[in-house]
């Protein structure tokens, strides 16, 4: 058989190996800017020592009453900011298969809910001051404080289903080593850290470390995203002769 010559069960997993395209440089910056700013909780240590790392909040550190809350909500809305970027840039410039879309409409949503996260944060920190667990108890915060255990709630789902789908395409069709290696393992991992959070608020125990590296992953997967945008950048500017791949097409499996 000559070595030009397809064959057509050479790719794993059904993958069709159809061209992506290619999204532009300051995308692939810009998930690793919004993986980077995710991660401001990791600050705490100098800034806010006097939460409890082990059973409190990570939401508590941009609790309205507490100092430097304005650079923990900041890391949230650059985060949710630079994502829909990402996520637009994305539907814009490569090519729209089904799972792509999905994933990258998750991403979208994901940074949507980042900033909801930033825009309605909690009153006071219910760790640290036991009139704010009294008041929270009682049902005596402001909406922000109340809404804001949704927003963390669907920033998670989000984050996880943007990497499952965006994990799903890059092993379906052939794109983006990474994800189609290590999306769909975070998106797992995720999921189960999730489920222990749950199990957490139930004992008491041990629910700031949960949360915290439920951050790290989804940190870990935007990088992950820019990972992967950043090798499909670099090898379309060494093979320049190859024209890109146009978006407008129909969404197809």
């Amino acid at each position: 058989m000559a070595a030009h010559e397809h064959v057509p069960h050479a790719a794993p997993h059904g993958r069709d190996r159809l061209p992506t395209g290619v999204a532009p440089l300051f995308a692939a910056v810009l998930a690793a800017v919004a993986g980077v700013s995710y991660a401001t909780f990791m600050l705490e240590h100098l800034l806010s020592p006097a939460l409890d790392v082990v059973n409190g909040y990570v939401s508590e550190l941009s609790a309205r009453d507490q100092p430097y809350h304005l650079v923990y909500s900041g890391g949230d809305l650059v985060t949710g900011v630079l994502s829909i970027i990402v996520a637009g840039t994305a539907l814009a410039t490569l090519r729209r298969r089904f799972w792509s879309t999905l994933g990258w409409g998750f991403l979208g949503l994901f940074g949507f809910c980042a900033i909801g996260d930033a825009l309605f944060p909690l009153d006071c920190a219910p760790s640290l001051e036991t009139r704010c667990a009294l008041r929270e108890r009682a049902d005596q915060v402001s909406f922000s404080h109340s809404f804001h255990s949704v927003t963390s709630s669907a920033v998670i789902a989000c984050g996880v289903a943007a990497l499952l789908t965006l994990s799903i395409a890059a092993r379906r069709y052939g794109w983006w080593p990474a994800l189609a290696r290590f999306g769909w393992l975070l998106a797992v991992t995720e999921t189960v850290f999730a489920l222990g959070t749950v199990a957490a608020m139930l004992a008491g125990e041990w629910l700031g470390i949960l949360q915290r590296i439920q951050i790290i992953i989804l940190c870990l997967g935007l990088l992950t995203i820019a990972w992967a945008l950043w090798t499909d950048w670099r090898t379309a500017w060494r093979a320049p002769h190859r024209p890109p791949v146009r978006a407008k097409e129909k969404t197809a499996l």
